[in-house]
């Protein structure tokens, strides 16, 4: 019944990802009336990062519910392989599914909304593009979940600010997604979800992006905990 639950949120939470999104757009543009002007992406920006302060709650209260396949799968990855399966053939397929059921409810409530995020730059380019963005942003959460201090709200503060960085350095190029459950939405929508373009730039780039992260910061924080260990048996 528990995993049963969290399949059910992680659809859910993917539903809902997507129609936050589009809902910041409109109410900075529309509701507010500030169209396309410089301070819009001011006031998209602040209020994206108190809509993934929310989403960071719903994780919390959920119990590792989550609307990112990276953000389950670098945890899985970490875990034993029954953790894995499920990781990979239950939560993900929820989250892809959820996803699609929101941006095609979207696109029927609204119909002039677009088509989501699209690849301007060659395939390779926006490979490396969403990769570096992966990489980096995985490296920080596996960071911030670490018993380090700081409260719920320092971590989800630090995560979401990196987040908006990383999607403003690559919007242009890719749309600095990070997500490939939500570009899967749209691609659905677009009909090119089985694309190379697709696959490579937000599935599979993104995926050797993150198992990069998770043997780098093994590798890295490993040995430095280690050596703190032996210190303070030295001290003691």
């Amino acid at each position: 019944m528990a995993r049963a639950r969290l399949i059910m949120y992680d659809f859910l939470m993917s539903f809902m990802w997507v129609w936050s999104g589009i809902l910041v757009k409109m109410f900075v543009t529309k509701a507010l009336g500030m169209g396309n002007q410089p301070k819009a992406e001011i006031f998209k920006g602040a209020f994206s990062i108190i809509n993934m302060f929310f989403f960071a709650f719903l994780g919390k209260i959920t119990n590792g519910a989550a609307y990112n396949p990276l953000t389950i799968f670098s945890s899985a990855v970490s875990g034993d392989f029954s953790q894995f399966l499920f990781t990979v053939g239950a939560r993900i397929p929820a989250q892809v599914i959820g996803s699609i059921t929101g941006v095609r409810l979207i696109i029927e409530t609204f119909p002039g909304i677009g088509l989501g995020p699209r690849l301007n730059v060659d395939i390779h380019r926006g490979a490396l593009t969403e990769g570096f963005l992966t990489f980096a942003i995985v490296i920080i959460s596996l960071g911030l979940a670490r018993k380090i201090p700081g409260s719920f709200f320092m971590k989800t503060w630090i995560s979401s600010v990196s987040k908006l960085a990383l999607h403003i350095l690559g919007s242009d190029l890719t749309g600095g997604c990070m997500n490939p459950a939500s570009v899967m939405g749209w691609a659905y929508a677009r009909g090119d979800h089985i694309t190379k373009e697709h696959i490579l730039v937000y599935w599979l780039a993104p995926i050797e992006a993150t198992l990069l992260a998770v043997w780098t910061f093994r590798l890295v924080v490993k040995p430095i905990t280690e050596e703190k260990e032996k210190v303070k048996a030295k001290s003691e």
